[in-house]
């Protein structure tokens, strides 16, 4: 074994976390330990140069490791987020503009139609353009039984996942020119859903259907639609979905590779299908999830 192929069981971490408590939408800050974005790993080479990104949910977890690498890449970034992330968005602005690229934050709520359009004009008019949409903005919260399902739960579910993502899409779809890139963050709950997320894992496969519907649409205008389905992240977002102790110390082990995996470890696949690598690649659900099938 090389220095170079490390061994992916002990890549990060191997232990579960310890037991905390946030409200949603959960910040960097007060997640222990704190999540890798890949704030001293990840190196670009120019794969993105010149491109405009808009992605959603962008001040933390998944969404800061992708501004991260799209920004060590080359390309400018425009991130979209809920007001009261304005502390994380604001750090993971610095980090776009420390490599040398432009960043915009963009702070409302997806659910929101107006805003939800808006983020997209607003990309474009401070970037110059946009030709990488990434929707992964997303809410879940954990339920105790079905008959659990608070009305008003599932409905901020459903609207951020799904309604405010078709919000952001409708609105840049008619702009794009060929050679541009929607990626939807999906998951595996998708195909692997859990009891307690059904809601979520409702609109996860949503997402999947709606990146094969657009694909087939989107391909005869150069445009190429994907996702990336993560397995177990560790992100704010796990400490606020109301997870006990338990679960939390449990939380990525029962992956074949027996740990939870970091927002770093997206990175390069939301690269992949963004860059000029992948132009053959459409309608594709991409795993990223520890060896859990899809």
């Amino acid at each position: 074994m090389t220095d170079t192929a490390p061994d992916p069981r002990t890549a990060h971490r191997t232990e579960g976390f310890p037991d905390q408590q946030q409200d949603q939408p959960g910040l960097t800050e007060r997640t222990t330990p704190r999540p890798d974005h890949g704030e001293s790993s990840y190196v670009g080479s120019g794969r993105l140069e010149g491109r405009k990104a808009l992605i959603t949910g962008g001040d933390s977890g998944i969404g800061r490791a992708v501004a991260i690498a799209f920004a060590r890449e080359g390309a400018d970034v425009a991130i979209a987020h809920l007001p009261e992330e304005q502390q994380d968005a604001d750090a993971t602005v610095e980090l776009v503009r420390e490599a040398g690229r432009t960043a915009v934050s963009l702070a409302g709520d997806l659910r929101d139609e107006d805003f939800a359009e808006a983020v997209v004009a607003e990309t474009r008019r401070a970037l110059g353009g946009l030709d990488v949409l990434v929707l992964n903005a997303a809410y879940q919260h954990d339920i105790d039984g079905f008959e659990n399902l608070r009305t008003d739960d599932m409905r901020r579910v459903f609207d951020t996942n799904l309604v405010g993502m078709v919000h952001s899409a409708r609105a840049a779809y008619p702009l794009l020119e060929p050679g541009a890139s929607i990626i939807v963050t999906s998951s595996v709950q998708a195909y692997n859903p859990s009891p307690g997320l059904i809601d979520y894992a409702m609109t996860k496969a949503a997402q999947v259907a709606f990146v094969q519907a657009l694909a087939e649409e989107a391909g005869p205008r150069g445009i190429r639609v994907n996702a990336v389905a993560p397995g177990p992240i560790w992100t704010p977002l796990i400490p606020a979905a109301g997870w006990d102790a338990e679960r939390l110390a449990t939380f990525g082990q029962d992956t074949p590779l027996e740990r939870a995996g970091q927002p770093a470890e997206l990175a390069g696949a939301y690269v992949y299908l963004a860059s000029n690598e992948s132009s053959y690649t459409s309608g594709a659900i991409l795993p990223v999830t520890g060896g859990k099938h899809l």
